[in-house]
């Protein structure tokens, strides 16, 4: 009987595992199961190209709905995955279907933070994570709107910066005492911030939300001081946990991720995990790390695709994301740290410029790029 692989989560690194999977010579039976309505698309865009309006959602699609057909790649959309019944080699899903697998590929992604704040729930807050937020959260901008947007990180300054391009009042709120801080250097941060404020975002840090306020929707925003600050508009963006329910309810290892070694593979044999959920042995850095980039999603998936067909190769991919902020490009390679020493090549306050963050002579080093995007 031929074997049937089930890949858990319709993600760029789930789409990219069916892909590799058919490309070096499986025959077997294979399920793409995934919990949104839509064929796997791109992610980066949504917070840019798709608010913006250059891209519609079919724009962002990494396979067109033929592929899969070509492909004889079954998918099972909007349907969430229970568990997986590791004696049984059965996927159980939530909609009572149980799928006989070999192997199984877990790439669920991870699901936006929630805050503990009164009135998270009225209409006209959002989170950014899928194609249709991004869809509601462009109509409402386009419409010119007072917009604050809750965490100061990669995706909310993205976020900021489309906003602004939209013609929108912009304010981002960060809890720690500069934007960006937990993703680039002190200095970097620091000229980021400045540009896009002089551009007209506004940035409060040290930021404390007391309350979202409004009657049938979003209105202001309540600060602890006491302030206020008016909103049509709230996103919030303070980060995201790994979807890790699934690994949980199946006995798998989880520690920040579903806890993985060099070849993807989970503490129960037969299951990998790949993309945003995976914590994997980092041999850039101590430890484990679990990445939420792009570049990570895809070509990790490439390599548990690669790891279940038994072609077990270590994946030691070295860290590397970007960001479009504006008509600003910033490019990191490597993994940064306050006590590196940076040999600079141009300057920060210019934004145009190169970082070399140099550790020592034995470990790897990491570098940064910020420049005009054009």
């Amino acid at each position: 009987m031929a074997e049937t692989f089930v890949v858990v989560g319709a993600s760029l690194a789930g789409a990219r595992a069916v892909e590799a999977l058919r490309s070096e010579g499986f025959d077997g039976r294979i399920i793409l199961a995934g919990a949104e309505h839509h064929l796997p698309y791109d992610r980066p865009p949504l917070s840019k190209e798709v608010i913006l309006g250059s891209k519609e959602p079919g724009d962002t699609l990494i396979h067109k709905s033929d592929f899969y057909s070509r492909n004889d790649i079954e998918l099972l959309l909007g349907v969430r995955a229970r568990r997986i019944d590791t004696h049984g080699r059965r996927v159980e899903m939530h909609d009572g279907v149980s799928i006989r697998a070999d192997k199984v590929l877990l790439c669920t992604g991870t699901t936006p933070r929630r805050p503990e704040i009164p009135g998270v729930d009225l209409a006209g807050v959002r989170f950014l994570r899928t194609v249709d937020d991004a869809i509601a959260i462009r109509d409402q901008m386009r419409a010119g709107a007072a917009v604050v947007i809750l965490g100061g990180g990669l995706i909310g300054i993205e976020l900021a910066a489309s906003a602004l391009a939209l013609g929108n009042q912009v304010t981002v709120l960060e809890r720690n005492d500069a934007v960006l801080s937990r993703v680039l250097p002190e200095r970097i941060a620091q000229c980021l911030a400045r540009f896009h404020a002089e551009r007209g975002v506004r940035m409060v840090t040290s930021a404390r939300v007391a309350a979202i306020e409004g009657d049938h929707r979003v209105r202001r925003v309540a600060m602890s001081d006491g302030t206020c600050i008016e909103a049509d508009l709230v996103v919030v963006g303070i980060g995201v946990t790994p979807a890790v329910d699934v690994a949980v309810d199946s006995g798998i290892n989880v520690d920040n991720g579903i806890v993985v070694n060099e070849f993807c593979e989970t503490s129960v044999p037969g299951v990998y995990a790949a993309g945003d959920v995976a914590s994997a042995p980092c041999d850039h850095d101590s430890g484990r790390i679990r990445l939420e980039h792009w570049q990570n999603a895809q070509n990790q998936g490439l390599a548990a695709a690669r790891s279940m067909l038994g072609r077990r190769e270590p994946y030691r991919d070295l860290p590397w994301f970007w960001s479009d902020q504006g008509d600003t490009n910033i490019q990191v390679a490597g993994r940064l740290h306050p006590e590196d020493h940076v040999v600079w090549r141009g300057s920060p306050e210019s934004m145009q410029f190169t970082a070399f963050h140099d550790r020592s002579a034995c470990a790897a080093g990491a570098g940064a790029v910020v420049r005009p995007d054009r």
